[in-house]
């Protein structure tokens, strides 16, 4: 990055340095062809005997050397607009590939740890399984937690699934009239069951709105992943949905580390992810936020992140009621 960074200023120093060179050499080559006009025009009229038809003959030369002036001046000034537009194109793009392939690297890292994570702790919980006679609550828990990580494992593949058809503009939308009321009450009854105490709800009830179930459903189970991936085990995470005139207002507020307001806006990018993919700790792929965000938009609606207070953060979700 520094070296194309380097390169592309000494070729833009150099360019326009050839443009200026060139401009002033014009700017020389135009003040002579006006010097020999004078004297051509001195040698055929007496400026002293005749100096109103000297300075009549004079006038024109003038004006051409000025209308000359100002068309360097013109050129060169387009010309030089023309460079740097160029050249800031030429390396904002550079530097926008340069981030995506950085962000496509994490994304691939984090990825890979998303897979092997839950393959390797199912394969553990069946061999132990497959090894040892253990009692029937044993069992059970052992079979809960595959079929846990098997939903995270369905998840993070509809979730890439999901991004992609939408990059793709695959994706066809239904249009349907649902109670999201109803259908966020499920979805923390859901999560309360495998996090016991965990979440605190204020739920309006009634609130009906027209879009695709589906994919809010699954906006809203990103939003609440990330709210527990970032929040301690003995701290709540609160579900709230409210209206106000033709808006239905959904808030989840966790109390985690929260979020800088320099990374706001870019935690709705694509692959974003905050701090470092090599020494992170927290699971992920970068992609959960970027669909809410384009679920959120495809329902005509808004997402926010603001702070939580005394610390956490509060994302909430503006979408047009029926």
């Amino acid at each position: 990055m520094r070296f194309f960074t380097s390169v592309h200023l000494l070729l833009l120093v150099y360019i326009i340095s050839a443009l200026v060179w060139w401009e002033v050499s014009l700017q020389k080559q135009s003040v002579r062809i006006y010097e020999q006009e004078v004297i051509t025009l001195r040698s055929q009229v007496d400026s002293l005997r005749e100096p109103v038809v000297y300075n009549n003959k004079l006038a024109p030369l003038r004006h051409e050397l000025s209308l000359r002036t100002s068309q360097y001046i013109g050129e060169g000034a387009t010309f030089l607009i023309v460079i740097l537009i160029g050249a800031f194109v030429v390396y904002t793009s550079f530097v926008r590939r340069v981030m995506l392939s950085r962000q496509q690297n994490n994304f691939m890292l984090s990825v890979t740890h998303e897979l092997k994570s839950p393959i390797a702790a199912m394969k553990l919980n069946l061999q132990t399984l497959e090894k040892h006679q253990l009692d029937e609550d044993k069992r059970m828990q052992l079979v809960s937690r595959c079929i846990k990580e098997a939903n995270r494992l369905n998840d993070l593949c509809n979730n890439i699934l999901i991004a992609s058809q939408i990059e793709g503009r695959q994706y066809k939308q239904t249009r349907e009239t649902f109670d999201i009321s109803e259908m966020l009450e499920m979805i923390v009854k859901d999560y309360a069951i495998r996090y016991p105490r965990k979440f605190e709800e204020e739920i309006t009830p009634g609130c009906s709105i027209i879009g695709d179930r589906v994919m809010l459903q699954m906006a809203i189970n990103n939003l609440l992943e990330n709210a527990i991936k970032y929040t301690r085990a003995d701290k709540p995470i609160r579900v709230t949905l409210h209206t106000k005139q033709d808006i239905a207002i959904l808030q989840i507020i966790d109390q985690g580390e929260g979020i800088a307001d320099n990374e706001k806006k870019k935690i709705f990018n694509k692959f974003y992810r905050i701090g470092n993919e090599e020494s992170r700790k927290s699971k992920g792929t970068g992609l959960g936020l970027y669909l809410t965000n384009k679920i959120v938009l495809q329902h005509k609606g808004r997402i926010t992140v603001k702070d939580n207070t005394p610390r956490g953060a509060i994302f909430e979700i503006s979408l047009p009621i029926q």
